[in-house]
């Protein structure tokens, strides 16, 4: 009697093999443009399942002229819309999607957002999605952001996909 063991070039098994982007493939992939382009670099996607990407934070960025003008901090809601771009950066790879003029990513819901450090200029944000379920066209993933190995912030993030025009 013998058994099969699945290899990694099974079609049933999930591909393994690093994909990393940069920002050239990363406009590609994504709509959008300065200053609201968010991901610099992805480090890696494990197709249907998870990414890590890179968000470098510089003090040039125009928020910072006034988010604050004696303390940058980098706001929460742009680091929530950083991982709501790599998740969709996932979502795209994975089903094999270009953009296309038409076609937009939506927030369907943000949930259990938390921030618990203060992200400033010379920092370098992790971006860690992964995905939780899809359902219905709907897109519900667990991220979070890291600077050194410390949580700077955590959501569940949901999004869709949809053709306009």
């Amino acid at each position: 009697m013998s058994t099969t063991i699945p290899s990694d070039e099974s079609p049933a098994a999930p591909q393994r093999t690093p994909i990393t982007m940069d920002i050239h493939q990363i406009m590609k992939k994504l709509p959008h443009r300065y200053p609201i382009l968010l991901v610099d670099r992805v480090l890696d996607i494990e197709l249907h399942k998870s990414i890590r990407a890179i968000k470098n934070i510089t003090f040039n960025e125009p928020i910072f002229t006034g988010h604050f003008p004696r303390r940058p901090v980098f706001p929460g809601v742009l680091i929530l819309e950083a991982l709501a771009q790599t998740s969709a950066l996932l979502s795209f790879t994975s089903m094999g999607e270009q953009l296309t003029e038409d076609m937009v990513v939506y927030f369907a819901g943000i949930d259990g957002a938390r921030f618990k450090r203060p992200v400033e200029p010379g920092d370098q944000l992790i971006l860690e999605s992964t995905v939780d379920r899809v359902r219905a066209g709907i897109y519900k993933y667990s991220a979070r952001a890291t600077v050194d190995g410390v949580l700077a912030a955590e959501a569940e993030l949901m999004c869709t996909m949809r053709r306009v025009g």
